[in-house]
């Protein structure tokens, strides 16, 4: 497993306990200098003072880079617009950023002539698909490092062990491990007591949405404007990407919206339990399915949600690099044509209902839907439409009746003979 002093290996670093462990890891076993790539896709605070930490775990350089907006329009845009949601309930955070984050590895490898690439995630998960198709994708020639499936670490207490016996510095305890992905997007929890799908979380676990018992008493609107299927404005205002996400993250983070706690179905097999706050992207997804239901015909609609789910699965598994997606992207383009107007949301105690929405592209006509007097429709149309829309069903019933008129002849001939 030696290799070259002189290698260099890109990691993509978090900061968090496992690939501060596994910069001094690589190097003891590698032989080889690390390269330590991070992605700001929206971690906030916990970026802080990530590159000195980098150098102190034994780095030789760090690589910090805003990839927010990128990363929204790039990536949490299509998948919007696709109204791909996994599981049911999951709306992809971390399955979204994985790709960039990946790309971004490849791109600082090639820069600093690294031979090899390596990551912080487990075998047991998702993660580890996600970066490593990305590699094949994009950096074919390059070696995969995944220390998880080599060192002799089993668990989140071993890895703390390693941590204190290698004075890397950690923020995680024995006593209260949780394993969290944050981006601007969402927050997802992982590990220690949510391991038991019949424990409720406590409060404290949650760190972008307010109790929803504890939410304000008066319920909030929020208007949100798309353009062509992409979000634009909030209350009026024009915002770009990152400013106006979190903008809805904080009006429903308030509210308390956007909080789920989901057993979901991991590539490799087996169940795993994960509670996810993703709240201004929760109003997102309900804002624009009510804009859909305004200016798409049925047809196009279920159109669009047959390829909901397939599209959701893409993005869980990693295969954002693919001629598939490239191909739903066209259609869904197609679709969101003129998915562009309003959608006004009323958020109160944990829920977001619709409130009214409008498009100079609906094919609501209220001359066509009204109970009063009209011109446009003619009431005795429908009698004929009717006849023609049962016709199979006319048929079938007129034949059963036939069958069964002729089997007592047929019993009464057998008799005869």
């Amino acid at each position: 497993m030696a290799a070259s002093s002189k290698n260099t290996i890109a990691l993509a670093y978090s900061g968090g306990l496992d690939t501060s462990i596994i910069v001094p890891w690589l190097k003891e076993n590698y032989g080889a200098e690390v390269v330590c790539v991070a992605a700001d896709v929206g971690q906030g605070e916990e970026l802080d003072g990530l590159v000195a930490k980098a150098l102190a775990s034994g780095a030789r350089e760090c690589h910090v880079e805003d990839l927010r907006e990128e990363f929204l329009t790039e990536f949490v845009w299509p998948t919007l617009r696709a109204g791909a949601v996994y599981g049911r309930k999951y709306l992809l955070g971390t399955s979204m950023a994985r790709p960039i984050i990946a790309r971004r590895q490849v791109e600082v490898a090639k820069q600093v002539g690294a031979s090899a690439l390596a990551h912080g995630c487990t075998g047991k998960g998702n993660d580890q698909v996600r970066f490593e198709l990305t590699y094949a994708s994009l950096a074919p020639e390059m070696k995969v490092i995944a220390p998880w499936r080599e060192w002799d670490i089993r668990s989140r207490e071993d890895a703390i062990d390693y941590a204190v016996a290698h004075d890397v510095p950690v923020a995680a305890t024995k006593e209260k491990i949780y394993s969290r992905d944050r981006n601007i997007w969402h927050v997802s929890h992982e590990g220690g007591p949510l391991e038991n799908p019949a424990w409720e979380p406590e409060d404290d676990l949650f760190l972008m949405t307010r109790n929803p018992w504890d939410a304000p008493d008066r319920p909030q609107y929020v208007t949100i404007t798309f353009d062509a299927g992409t979000p634009v404005a909030v209350d009026g205002e024009p915002l770009g990407p990152v400013a106006l996400l979190e903008r809805l993250n904080e009006i429903g983070g308030l509210h308390g919206v956007g909080r789920i706690d989901l057993v979901e179905d991991r590539m490799v097999g087996m169940k795993s339990r994960g509670i996810y706050e993703t709240p201004g992207g929760s109003l997102l997804y309900a804002a624009h399915s009510e804009l859909e239901q305004l200016v798409l015909d049925r047809r196009t609609l279920a159109l669009k949600d047959a390829i909901a789910p397939r599209y959701a699965d893409l993005v869980y598994e990693g295969r954002w690099w693919t001629t598939e997606r490239a191909a739903m992207d066209a259609l869904v383009d197609v679709t969101q044509k003129h998915v562009t107007g309003e959608v006004r949301l009323k958020l109160f105690k944990g829920t977001s209902s619709v409130a009214g929405r409008t498009s100079p592209y609906s094919l609501y006509d209220e001359r066509f839907v009204t109970f009063g007097e009209d011109d446009v429709y003619d009431h005795a149309d429908a009698a004929g439409y009717i006849r023609l829309f049962g016709l199979p069903m006319r048929v079938a019933a007129l034949q059963a009746r036939e069958r069964a008129s002729r089997v007592p002849s047929l019993v009464t001939d057998v008799a005869a003979d």
